[in-house]
Parts: C-alpha cells; structure tokens; sequence
C-alpha cells in the first residue's frame, strides 16, 4: 500500500503538473532539462573514469597478496538438473585455495536434488548440498539466507544455476573487497550464446551497455548495483542489513539499497567476467525483464524515506540514486507530455508544433541511449565502428521495444493491480537441449546413412555374386 500510495501521488502530481502548466508555459523544457541534467550526468561520469584510469596507470594500486578471505560460494538451484553440474564444476576449478562450495536445491521437481547429491558425493572436499523442504519459503533471498547459516566464509559469493567463470576469477574479484567501507562487489555479466540469434545479441549489448553505466558509477563512488550473478558479498555488511530480504522479487537490486543506506559501498570490477545463457525467446525474455524492472521500482518506492533520512548513506550514493531513478520518470514523463498535448491539438486549445516539440525530444532521447550503445560496445567489445553502431541501433530498438512499455506496465500493475511474488522463471540449458536435439538429430540421420549403405552394398554384392554364377 505504501508503494501504491508514493506512486500514484508522483504520477498524480506530474499529470496536474504538465495539465495546468502548459497552458502557460512550454513543460517540453522541464523533459528537456530532465535529459540534459542526465546527459550532464553521464559525461560527468565518464570523464571521472578516465582521471581514474589516468591515475592508476600513473601510480597502480598495490594489491594486498596477504587479503585471502574464506570464500562461501551459493549456487541456488530450482529445476536446473541440465545445468547445475556443468555450473558446480567450472567453478571448483576456480585458482584460489580459500573457498567452498554451497549448492541449495530450491524445491525443484526434476532431478536437480539427485544431480548435487551426486556432486557432493564425487567432490567432498569442495561441495556441500542443502536440499531445501517443499513446503519452504520459496524465493532466492530465503535460499540464501538457509545458506548463509551453514556458511562457513567471511564472504559469500553468489552465482546463478547456469554461471561460468575463468579459473581466476575470484582473484581479480577479492581485492576489491578489502576497503573496511566496501559490502560488496559486482563482477562484470556477458551473454555466453550471445551469437544465437538476434534476442542474445541485444541482450549482451544490453549487459554491455549496463557494464558502461556501472563502471561510470564506481568512478564517482556512486549507487553501484548487485546483479545476482558474480557478485561477491562480505559476511559483516550481509550481517549489518539483516541478511536478504525474503520479500522481494529483485533479492540483488534489494540488497544494494539496504547496503547503500547503512553506509556500505559496493565496488564494480569489469575485469572479473561471469558468463550466463541469454534467453532466446520473446515471451520469457519479457517476463524476466518484467520481473526486474517492478523490483527495480518497488524497491525505490519502498526505500525512498529511509535513502532521504539516512545518516549513513553517502551524499555521491544519495545523487547518482536520483540521476538513476530520473530514467523511470522519462519515460512517465514523455507519454503522459504527448498524451496531454495530443489531446489538446485534438481539442483545438493549443497549437499542432507544441505536439511536435514533444516527438522531437522522444527521438533525442532515442538517439542518447544509440550513441551510449555504440560508445560502450567501442570500449568493452572492442568492436569495428560499423559494427558497432549496427548493434547500437539494433539494442537502441530493442531497449525502446522492452523496457519503455514495461515501465508504464509496472507502473500501472502497482497502482491497480495486487503485489504478488512471481518471479518469471527463467528456464536454463535450452541451448544444451537444442545442441543435445541437434546431436541427436545428425546421429539418427547417419546412423539411417550407414543403414541405407550397408543394404546398397549388400545388394550389390548379392548381384554381382549372380553375375559371377552365370
């Protein structure tokens, strides 16, 4: 109710803001203003990252050989039997000596239970299975908190049931933990089938893009965010918040609020890479993405009174939070603009180019997030300039098709429709199945081969022995 309310006292205030106002004054200026306090933002951003780089390419900062912490790795697992043990042993192969390895079966219905008990059985040293109950409380935040009381690390680091990761990983990701002021830390995500089909390809750029924004944020110490895949958590911070929050839908994006809030500060490191399978299908791809992006919003109205009274929180955190929430209002902001001005052409109160001004910074905004794109998959995918400005505008239509429209979706579903706790299932290992089917396939069709030869030979040999005898 608390959400319901912040929400629809924002959407109430911006609709009589932009009614009453623009029979007096020309509000396309306020969205313009809005785009250029982000644009300010996002090259403030960018030049700190290069005084960054400029700085420790001049002097390196010294790692601290001796920071080895005990390593707690959670891997939740519900319906994964095709992936989890690919998962469990890339990761054991990890080179760094001070980490084990908790696999929580998450009350699946296939195998997933049978495939880790076989794991911990083949590799005891390593591998510990916690198979939760049916009737547990189901979600990730209350997996991992069942994993965190067995948890024998001074960190925990999180993967998804289908991650994989260079063997050192966990070093390039440690030192970064070290600060007595750092909670967490977020490794870089890539798309492992990227090269599948058009959906992989702009969601890697996508993840590219957020990599660029992210990178951004850490060199201005600003929100930085978890991303629930790879990401590397101290056990007194976790402790500090109270553990995960069992009542949300974004258990990562949740915890880098509450951690933000109480004074932690959460670190992005590019150079760490953990790989994960895209979605290759419209229909689950919208449902996760819807999943993240009502989390994403819920938890900003959830903790927007407790981010403004916190004592601890850090001023950089508290702006870089609102120049990020300000790309939730864009899009509010845009449509209810043309609505309104839309409906006043139509009506004869106001003329038809104050319709058009409105279009017009629809489209700067497009072009915005076309040449942030483009910049990011320049910097982190090293790719030619043609190439890149092809995926940028391939990611640039993709990013206006999924999210711009699930931005006015959740905002309406929190308004009027009741909070549930559907997390959109993301179904892994289709890739395995489809390459497993393909296999199979090819077998069959030579195993046919071979049937079809061996009969040819066998009849003429049956004809050529006839031809012998006469």
């Amino acid at each position: 109710m608390k959400e319901r309310i912040i929400l629809f006292t924002l959407v109430f205030g911006l609709g009589i803001f932009l009614y009453i106002f623009q029979s007096y004054f020309n509000t396309v200026w306020g969205l313009a203003l809005l785009c250029t306090f982000m644009f300010i933002y996002a090259m403030f951003m960018n030049l700190s990252y290069k005084l960054k780089s400029r700085k420790n390419q001049k002097y390196p900062p010294v790692i601290n050989e001796n920071y080895k912490p005990f390593v707690s790795v959670m891997i939740p697992a519900h319906n994964e039997e095709t992936v989890i043990a690919n998962t469990v042993e890339n990761i054991i192969n990890m080179d760094y000596d001070n980490f084990e390895v908790i696999v929580i079966d998450d009350r699946s219905t296939d195998n997933t239970a049978l495939v880790i008990r076989d794991l911990e059985q083949k590799y005891p040293a390593k591998v510990k299975g916690l198979i939760r109950p049916k009737d547990a409380f189901p979600g990730k935040s209350a997996v991992l908190n069942d994993a965190m009381k067995i948890a024998k690390g001074e960190a925990f680091l999180v993967f998804d049931a289908d991650a994989t990761v260079e063997p050192d990983f966990l070093k390039k990701l440690i030192p970064h933990l070290e600060p007595k002021d750092v909670g967490a830390v977020q490794a870089r995500k890539v798309i492992r089938n990227k090269n599948v089909n058009l959906l992989t390809r702009c969601q890697n750029d996508e993840y590219t893009l957020d990599t660029h924004f992210q990178v951004g944020r850490d060199s201005v110490k600003g929100a930085v965010e978890l991303r629930g895949n790879g990401e590397l958590l101290k056990r007194q911070a976790v402790e500090d918040i109270g553990g995960w929050n069992n009542y949300t839908i974004v258990d990562d994006l949740d915890m880098s609020t509450r951690l933000h809030i109480k004074g932690w500060d959460v670190r992005f490191c590019p150079d760490a890479i953990v790989y994960e399978e895209g979605i290759i299908y419209l229909w689950p791809l919208f449902r996760q993405r819807r999943r993240w992006l009502e989390g994403t919003i819920r938890r900003y109205l959830e903790y927007s009174g407790a981010a403004l009274r916190s004592k601890d929180m850090s001023l950089r955190a508290r702006l870089d939070m609102m120049a990020y929430i300000s790309e939730f209002i864009m899009p509010l902001w845009l449509v209810m603009e043309i609505l309104i001005r839309g409906f006043k052409v139509l009506a004869k109160d106001a003329p038809t180019h104050t319709l058009y001004s409105s279009i017009i910074i629809g489209c700067a905004i497009g072009i915005a997030f076309f040449l942030a794109a483009r910049y990011a998959l320049r910097r982190y995918d090293f790719m030619p300039r043609l190439d890149a400005a092809f995926e940028a505008v391939e990611t640039s239509i993709y990013l206006l098709i999924i999210w711009f429209p699930l931005v006015l979706f959740i905002c309406f579903k929190i308004l009027f429709m009741k909070k549930d706790m559907n997390w959109g299932k993301t179904a892994h290992g289709l890739v395995l199945e489809e390459e497993a089917s393909i296999k199979a396939f090819i077998k069959k069709e030579l195993q046919k081969t071979k049937e079809y030869t061996k009969e040819y030979t066998d009849k003429l040999k049956q004809l050529v022995a006839e031809k012998g005898e006469k």
